[in-house]
């Protein structure tokens, strides 16, 4: 097997000139990675991914054996900010030289787009490229993330916590803007705020707010487990619980956080509990979430409730190109 893939080197080629027939078998392929990895059903993002490449709309490369994409890297734009979407190359193939290629292509095509001062990526299905030295490396940083699992049948051990400061709410959209300036409070001067600059504005918080309710890329929004802490005299949001559904059965914790004026309180603990518990009587029985390595506090927050980690991903960022 790999003597036949050492005679087929992957040719580089832009997405824009690829046909969705020739991804067909790496994207069925990225599914099952996906679902059997990370308990993830990954087939809603392949179907954009698909649809996008049929009408000529997604930026990135391929890398073509024959007809047949063996990998594949995207990027979407957004104001001053490029975003690698993805990558993923087939067992196969994989190797720490080619997903390098990919990333380092994406990289320098953003670097040289009009108007990009910035790129984030978080590569969820990267094996290889973390531990190399990266493309345009003294623009670049790295931050060592954790996807995290928790096994739901374990909820109903976890004790209520009660605070007299606030009160528990379902999420309802008409929280959004409040919920914006919460997390844009809660992540001033954090390392997330690092890793994604949406967390440092309110404005950039609407923006990651609207994209976890609206679109399959972290799940679909699952309201009846996204909780909002109210302050108990004012009304005010002063934390938050926001979860998907990534799978028939599981659960994701999409974003939590809590305003600088409740911590040590027990109230990103009650959220979090309060969210693992309504996901539970949803029908899921296991939730994930994601959280970098380097936020002590919270990794031992979820260490504690019972999560454990499953894999370790890298987020890159580059600036000042």
């Amino acid at each position: 097997m790999a003597a036949a893939s050492e005679a087929r080197v992957p040719a580089l080629a832009d997405l824009w000139q690829v046909r969705p027939l020739e991804l067909a078998a790496m994207l069925a392929e990225e599914i099952v990675a996906w679902r059997e990895q990370l308990d993830w059903d990954f087939s809603a993002s392949a179907e954009l991914v698909r649809r996008f490449v049929e009408v000529h709309a997604l930026n990135g490369f391929a890398l073509l054996v024959g007809d047949e994409a063996v990998g594949y890297a995207y990027y979407v734009c957004e104001e001053h900010k490029g975003l690698v979407g993805d990558l993923f190359v087939r067992e196969e193939f994989r190797t720490p030289e080619l997903e390098h290629r990919l990333l380092g292509a994406v990289v320098d095509q953003l670097m040289n787009t009009g108007g990009v001062r910035r790129i984030e990526s978080q590569l969820m299905m990267a094996r290889f490229a973390h531990r190399r030295v990266l493309p345009a490396a003294h623009h670049a940083r790295t931050h060592e993330r954790n996807f995290m699992m928790y096994d739901l049948s374990r909820v109903q051990e976890l004790p209520e916590r009660r605070t007299d400061r606030v009160v528990f709410d379902h999420w309802t959209e008409r929280r959004q803007d409040d919920a914006a300036q919460v997390i844009a409070v809660s992540y001033r001067g954090h390392i997330d705020s690092e890793i994604n600059d949406q967390y440092r504005s309110a404005e950039g918080a609407r923006r990651f707010l609207f994209n976890i309710v609206q679109y399959p890329g972290c799940g679909a929004f699952f309201q009846p487990a996204s909780w909002v802490a109210l302050d108990r005299s004012s009304g005010r949001v002063q934390g938050i619980s926001l979860t998907s559904m990534v799978a028939r059965g599981v659960g994701h914790v999409t974003q939590i956080c809590t305003s600088p004026a409740v911590r040590g309180q027990g109230v990103g603990y009650e959220l979090l509990r309060r969210s693992l518990a309504s996901l539970a009587e949803g029908g899921a029985a296991k939730a994930s979430l994601t959280v970098t390595t380097g936020n002590e506090h919270a990794v031992g927050l979820y260490e504690r409730v019972g999560f454990e980690t499953l894999r370790r991903f890298p987020a890159f960022v580059w600036e000042g190109f």
